[in-house]
């Protein structure tokens, strides 16, 4: 089970096994935006004495996506999301696409469905059962890949199968949603993590989308207060940061080609796979990703380890697009 719940971002851990204060880690490991918005809000003046209402929230965020606040359903970060409706929902069998953020197969153990695993990397035309929950992350994790899904939908429709896209990682990109489909097809949510690309893990609001039927039979069963004042205003305040979504795009692309020029040159770095969001899967040569974690540890960096991912293994790592300063640190390493 610790295998399956691992996950990036554990600074406090990593500078208490190095040796060092966690706010001298450089963190390679975590695929939080570095970008941050302008977030003009005093918390002191915030009114937190009565209950949180959140109809401003689901406007600003209907505002954003392009959909109908009814459209909507907020969770305390999207893993409670996810786990919602893999409870609700109540179906027998579901199907993942894979390899994809671990949380998706703890739920669905931890709900008793029967799993199909299906290999995004070689086996995309493999069939899907009847009546099954199928599983999608686009842009994918760990490797960042957009894939174009209209095909893919209409088989799982046929198959009348329930679609649960998760596009946590798409506000990197300018490439379009599956939301136009949600009113076509009465089956299909999408998942967000607004902490991702709003630069605040701590921030816990996870959003998903569906047809109005489908969020009222999920809101039913929801408790009144699970985001905070504090999340709430800051999400709204994010949101309202109109250039932050372009700052964002170009800065990671610049770093990111920056990265990958510094992994390119690195001769423990065999593949560098090809991503379209804020994170880039490699594949070692000649050491695994325990000894390479090793190898960085003197310079105080992290990064992530993707054998617990199905079909990556011991060579495969996660990095994380930073900033300049960071990545410069991290090719004084290769040296």
């Amino acid at each position: 089970m610790v295998a399956l719940l691992q996950h990036g971002g554990n600074v406090v851990a990593f500078a208490k096994r190095v040796g060092c204060k966690a706010d001298e880690v450089i963190d390679l490991s975590s695929n939080i935006n570095f970008v941050k918005p302008h977030i003009n809000l005093d918390f002191n003046t915030l009114n937190i004495a009565s209950y949180p209402n959140y109809d401003t929230l689901y406007q600003a965020l209907a505002q954003n996506y392009g959909l109908e606040a009814n459209q909507i359903e907020l969770f305390n970060g999207a893993t409670v999301g996810i786990h919602t409706l893999f409870r609700e929902l109540d179906l027998k069998h579901c199907t993942l696409y894979a390899p994809l953020y671990a949380e998706y197969q703890h739920s669905a153990k931890s709900y008793g469905y029967e799993i199909d695993i299906v290999n995004r990397f070689d086996g995309m035309r493999q069939e899907v059962k009847k009546n099954s929950l199928v599983i999608f992350v686009n842009p994918s994790t760990p490797d960042g890949i957009y894939y174009d899904l209209e095909l893919l939908l209409e088989q799982w429709r046929e198959k009348n199968c329930t679609v649960l896209i998760d596009e946590s990682f798409l506000d990197f990109t300018d490439f379009p949603s599956m939301t136009k489909y949600l009113r076509d097809y009465d089956k299909l949510y999408i998942l967000k993590s607004m902490t991702k690309f709003y630069a605040s893990a701590g921030i816990r609001i996870g959003a998903v989308f569906s047809n109005e039927k489908n969020i009222q039979k999920l809101s039913e069963k929801e408790p009144l207060w699970k985001v905070s004042e504090f999340d709430s205003q800051y999400l709204k305040s994010a949101l309202r940061d109109k250039g932050f979504k372009q700052r964002s795009q170009e800065l990671n692309a610049l770093n990111k080609a920056l990265l990958i020029e510094v992994l390119e040159s690195s001769p423990w770095v065999e593949k560098v796979f090809p991503s379209a969001v804020n994170f880039i899967l490699i594949q070692l040569k000649d050491i695994d990703a325990k000894s390479f974690q090793e190898k960085l540890e003197p310079f105080k960096i992290m990064v992530r380890a993707c054998s617990n991912f199905n079909f990556l293994d011991e060579k495969f790592v996660r990095i994380a697009v930073k900033e300049k300063d960071s990545i410069e640190l991290f090719s004084l390493c290769f040296r």
